[in-house]
């Protein structure tokens, strides 16, 4: 890393049922999300996650490997739904309705 690059402060964020890893580090500005997960360690720390599989996203919106962050951007690795979230709110549905019958 050269002196004459700026550094930007960014978050790599996994997010498990009962516990949220947070990692901050600094990285020269332009690099890649991919290679800034990369660098963050998280992958080494969670095997599970394939970033050809689970989606990454900054701040709840989706973005490519290969886009760059910004200063205090939170980069998110989300995992895979586990059900469909229109089959949950079916049977929710139909719970209700057997509960006010």
């Amino acid at each position: 890393m050269h002196s004459d690059q700026a550094l930007i402060h960014v978050e790599v964020v996994y997010a498990l049922p009962n516990v949220q890893r947070v990692l901050k580090l600094a990285v020269v500005a332009d690099t890649p999300i991919q290679e800034i997960i990369e660098q963050s360690g998280i992958l080494a720390m969670y095997p599970e996650i394939d970033l050809k599989k689970n989606k990454v996203g900054i701040y709840s919106r989706n973005v490519k490997l290969d886009s760059t962050a910004r200063e205090g951007d939170r980069i998110e690795i989300y995992r895979p739904l586990v059900a469909d979230p229109r089959e949950i709110r079916r049977k929710r549905a139909e719970q209700a309705k057997l509960n006010a019958e």
